[in-house]
């Protein structure tokens, strides 16, 4: 047995190597000169306000007040970390550079959703963006329009008997995300996980994936780094039975949820490789027709040669492709409801601008649904000042340096043209502040305010060719890296609003704040219950004649 005195030395001596290569990489860059607020912990820096749910979006909104676009905080150990909502870092670090900066929490993704698309690097990655590629076209998206509207009639008609009788309270995330669930589970996997009926439970699904990051984000701060210092030690049995092994009840709680998606998604596979195998007819007969994203990613995936996945990546896309497109896509249609009870005027001119639309065709054409400016104006208001995912996280895989949109001077004088970056660095790259930088969106970037859209954008903001692949913004991230489905996002998005919107009214309720957690994925909550997700608002039938007059 290890006496006390050896297990203190051994950890002594941990501290001092980690402490040793720390000054060593610190030599190396030069992100010691960059400004910088006090640090409260050797041990963790800045990470606890970074990534603390309830005070990070403060934290965020004082570093782009007080510091700029580039600051250095606190990391692990003493070791600076990079933020920085830099146009031209961000486009090394996304694009340019983007082989050398890896996913931070790159292991995080592959514990819980297994070697889909947000879990691999390289070549890997590469492969599976081709053969998904396919799937998120224009073309492909115009068929799938008639499935979202399939869905989005299932939740106006329950939603109609809910509140017929007259204004009820109803808790639209979670309709929001039974509906999400269900645009993805019948568009993406051919699956339906829910009837959209009044008088059905949520889908365990459902509570699994809007449960998942609020569960991620209890488990120690210094995760990330763990992971990756452990990521290749033994086989993945002998990982799995260190994880079964350590009795951290928020670490438990994430591997049940990560085994059942796992589980869930297995089943589908099996289901659909056998209706594969009995032919067309039977496919056809499935949901989705054969024509959703995992149906299509399966037969090509069959017809491929050198860029065949093998069945566990198949299977890890089905976890990957419902995170990354139901829990985004049901708390941005929460804000957006959030705001439209918050400002009724801009609701009502929504509404009018929907019914006129709708006047001679409920069901919207898709160049006709894209095309509204103002409803348009109102999503990509929204994504711009609340992104669902406000920051990204990198790390150096190798020394580097990076240039600056403009020089800043260094707290020791000297002129900084660009940021000699050590291998094993941290990045947080700053989407939300990006998106709110005054220098560029004006004075008014902290409003939000729909109409900005329907005017030409500030010059600032064209000049600064911000990478993002939507709109001069970063919601939706850069480079290869960037969010596949982001068109296929915004057409849920309005095709849900454009029916929700057209025939109810949605306000406040009056004695339940609504709080978001700026952690991870944006999510409501009311005020003093911090653990389970939920945005209540007031729901009654519209006057859709008063609203056309």
């Amino acid at each position: 047995m290890i006496s006390a005195t050896t297990q203190f030395l051994t950890v002594l001596v941990a501290v001092g190597v980690l402490w040793g290569l720390s000054v060593r990489k610190r030599r190396k860059s030069n992100l010691w000169k960059l400004p910088a607020p006090k640090s409260p912990s050797w041990l963790t820096g800045n990470l606890k306000e970074l990534f603390n749910p309830a005070r990070a979006g403060e934290f965020h909104q004082m570093l782009m007040e007080q510091y700029g676009p580039n600051v250095r905080l606190g990391s692990k150990m003493g070791e600076h970390q990079l933020y920085t909502f830099d146009p031209k870092v961000m486009y090394h670090v996304l694009v340019k550079d983007v082989e050398v900066f890896e996913r931070l929490g790159l292991q995080s993704s592959q514990l819980l959703f297994g070697d889909g698309l947000l879990s691999v690097t390289g070549h890997h990655h590469r492969k599976q963006k081709k053969s998904l590629n396919p799937v998120f076209s224009i073309s492909h998206m115009r068929e799938m329009l008639l499935v979202f509207y399939e869905v989005v009639n299932k939740l106006q008609k329950a939603l109609i008997e809910k509140v017929e009788s007259g204004p009820q309270e109803v808790d639209m995330l979670a309709w929001m995300s039974r509906t999400a669930l269900e645009l993805i589970g019948q568009s993406g996997l051919g699956y339906s996980f829910d009837p959209l009926t009044s008088d059905a439970t949520e889908h365990t699904y459902s509570k699994t994936i809007k449960n998942l990051i609020p569960a991620v984000q209890r488990l120690p701060v210094l995760r990330f780094f763990i992971l990756r210092l452990t990521r290749n030690i033994g086989t993945p049995r002998f990982r799995r039975f260190l994880v079964d092994s350590i009795p951290l009840e928020s670490l438990q709680e994430v591997k049940k949820m990560s085994d059942y998606m796992w589980g869930l998604s297995e089943e589908i596979y099996e289901s659909k490789k056998q209706a594969l195998a009995a032919g067309d007819e039977a496919v056809t007969q499935q949901v989705g027709r054969g024509k959703d994203i995992m149906s299509i990613l399966m037969r090509g995936n069959m017809n491929a040669d050198d860029d065949r996945l093998d069945e566990k990546e198949v299977i890890a896309q089905m976890s990957t492709l419902i995170f990354a497109a139901m829990d985004t896509t049901s708390n941005a249609l929460s804000r957006i409801l959030n705001l439209l009870s918050v400002h009724p005027d801009v609701q009502d001119k929504l509404r009018k601008e929907l019914l006129e639309a709708r006047s001679t065709n409920e069901e919207l054409s898709y160049d006709t649904l894209v095309e509204l400016p103002y409803l348009d104006a109102i999503c990509r208001e929204t994504l711009r000042l609340y992104p669902p995912v406000p920051t990204l996280g990198r790390i150096a895989t190798r020394d580097i340096s990076v240039p600056l949109s403009q020089p800043i001077v260094g707290l020791d004088g000297s002129k900084i043209t660009e940021l000699a970056i050590s291998k094993d660095t941290p990045i947080v790259l700053s989407f939300i502040n990006s998106n709110r930088n005054p220098d560029l969106w004006g004075p008014d970037a902290l409003e939000w305010k729909p109409e900005r859209w329907l005017s030409p954008l500030p010059q600032a903001v064209i000049d600064a060719h911000l990478p993002g692949v939507y709109s001069h913004l970063m919601t939706f991230s850069a480079g290869t890296r960037s969010c596949i489905g982001f068109k296929f996002s915004q057409l849920e998005m309005k095709a849900v609003l454009s029916s929700l919107i057209s025939t109810f009214k949605f306000a406040l309720v009056k004695d339940k704040k609504i709080t978001w957690s700026q952690s991870g994925i944006v999510t409501p909550f009311v005020e003093g219950d911090t653990k389970h997700p939920r945005m209540p608002l007031i729901v009654s039938i519209a006057d859709q004649s008063k609203e056309s007059a």
